[in-house]
């Protein structure tokens, strides 16, 4: 594996800053550059097609008791927050997403929030829900480091949209030239091998 697709990896979940959702994908769109993205939860490593982890007894009993919240307020965003992150941990993306929506339509300004649910959206295999969501997090916060590297992994890998997903990148390093991937690799020396692989690509004569 190269420097570059070694490096290319990971949403950032913000509820621990890096919990790393587990998929593991092949993009041949740019000169065949390979961007796993995965995550590893404090229990247990996920791959895209693996069942979801078993819970444990203890989170069983905190689904339970937030459940219980839910039901008796509603209006419990703490509850339905802490839900999602639940339900986002034990690999229930769609149970997640709906925690979060509920969360969401109490306090709609929260960009952590929106960026966990725009992972989830990705999780289930919708990218432009999970654009979405990121955009509603920059809106909230436009300095949202998490958001912005998000955005940039879904554009290249999902949307097929290399140019996007070097602007977003490219808009995350403006604010932190220091910024690293979830492997630790510079952002923008990530940034400068992509274009470089795209002015190859751009470069060789078509069959």
């Amino acid at each position: 594996m190269s420097k570059t697709n070694a490096a290319l990896k990971g949403y950032i979940k913000t509820e621990n800053v890096i919990l790393l959702i587990a998929i593991a994908l092949a993009v041949g769109f740019v000169g065949g550059v390979t961007f796993s993205v995965y995550r590893s939860t404090r229990s247990a490593m996920l791959s895209g097609d693996a069942q979801s982890p078993q819970m444990t007894p203890q989170q069983k009993e905190q689904i339970a008791h937030l459940v219980a919240r839910t039901e008796k307020n509603p209006e419990d965003v703490d509850a339905w927050t802490h839900l999602g992150h639940l339900y986002f941990d034990t690999g229930q993306p769609d149970l997640a997403i709906e925690s979060y929506e509920k969360s969401l339509r109490i306090d709609g300004n929260r960009p952590d929030v929106w960026t966990d649910l725009g992972v989830m959206h990705r999780r289930t295999g919708n990218p432009q829900k999970a654009i979405e969501s990121f955009d509603r997090a920059l809106i909230s916060n436009p300095n949202h480091e998490i958001a912005m590297y998000n955005k940039g992994v879904v554009l290249m890998h999902d949307m097929q949209d290399p140019a996007g997903a070097l602007s977003a990148w490219e808009n995350l390093v403006a604010i932190n030239p220091n910024a690293k991937t979830p492997t630790g690799e510079p952002l923008n020396q990530i940034i400068q091998q992509v274009k470089q692989t795209l002015s190859t690509e751009q470069k060789r004569p078509k069959s």
